[in-house]
């Protein structure tokens, strides 16, 4: 009976904090539909945090590639004084991304509602040589 109460202790230890976190970014990040989206990355630092293969696959014209897996380790190249949109494939990379950002300092953070799988906007494709 007590292995069963320490387990519901541990559930319950799980979702409270991933309620924290759910509130938390919906506090730190605003979620833009596209259109709003676009008219803000253009004088902003627009960030793609998938990997490399997603990246050269296609990605938002103008965008950096600064993978979620590298974002602490590359933290210097960002500005916090100018306003980050970020995105990735669906969202959920760019709401931990944003958590990270701001746990750091960065605070006007944005993310494109629905990710790159929703964007019908210009994309561009890195072309890699096959040898």
């Amino acid at each position: 009976m007590t292995d069963l109460y320490i387990l519901l202790g541990i559930i319950a230890l799980l979702i409270l904090f991933g309620l924290y976190r759910f509130f938390k970014q919906k506090r730190i990040l605003t979620s833009l539909p596209e259109e709003d989206f676009r008219q803000g990355y253009r004088k902003a630092q627009l960030i793609d945090v998938r990997e490399p293969n997603e990246y050269d696959g296609g990605h938002i014209l103008g965008a950096r590639n600064i993978p979620l897996t590298q974002l602490k380790q590359r933290l210097t190249e960002l500005r916090k004084d100018q306003p980050i949109y970020l995105y990735c494939q669906s969202g959920s990379r760019a709401g931990r991304a944003a958590l990270m950002l701001n746990k750091n300092g960065y605070k006007d953070l944005y993310q494109l509602q629905g990710g790159f799988k929703k964007w019908t906007g210009k994309i561009k494709k890195t072309k890699k040589l096959d040898y």
